[in-house]
């Protein structure tokens, strides 16, 4: 069992930055961030995949040039950072964890087994 415990709340307004961190009680090989609109479906946003020497990390469209996903092992934490935020970025924001090598195929899909509580993130035009 993997808790994960997500912080850095913020509003900000566009074109600000924002940065998430996701601290994780145990080991995940894959790693993701995901969110959440009102009314609208939960999108993959960043995720990461690697065995503490080498990571792959990918981006959907929407946030691919703004955004960076990173991960610190000896802390178990997952970051995000994100730049020139847009309105559109507006949404509860999720970490998801997964300790199986699968799970490099999930894609974007969340098909991961842990999931943390939410954080909100809100960027004002």
């Amino acid at each position: 069992q993997v808790q994960l415990v997500e912080s850095g709340v913020g509003s900000v307004q566009a074109g600000g930055s924002l940065r998430l961190s996701c601290a994780a009680s145990g080991y995940s090989y894959c790693m993701g961030w995901f969110r959440q609109a009102p009314g609208k479906e939960r999108e993959g946003v960043a995720r990461i995949y690697g065995d503490g020497t080498t990571y792959f990390a990918y981006y959907a469209d929407s946030v691919k040039g703004r955004f960076t996903i990173s991960k610190d092992n000896a802390k178990n934490t997952l970051y995000l950072q994100m730049n020139t935020l847009k309105p559109e970025d507006t949404a509860m924001y999720y970490c998801a964890a997964d300790s199986r090598t699968l799970c490099v195929a999930f894609g974007f899909f969340p098909s991961y087994t842990y999931w943390g509580q939410g954080t909100q993130v809100t960027v004002s035009s």
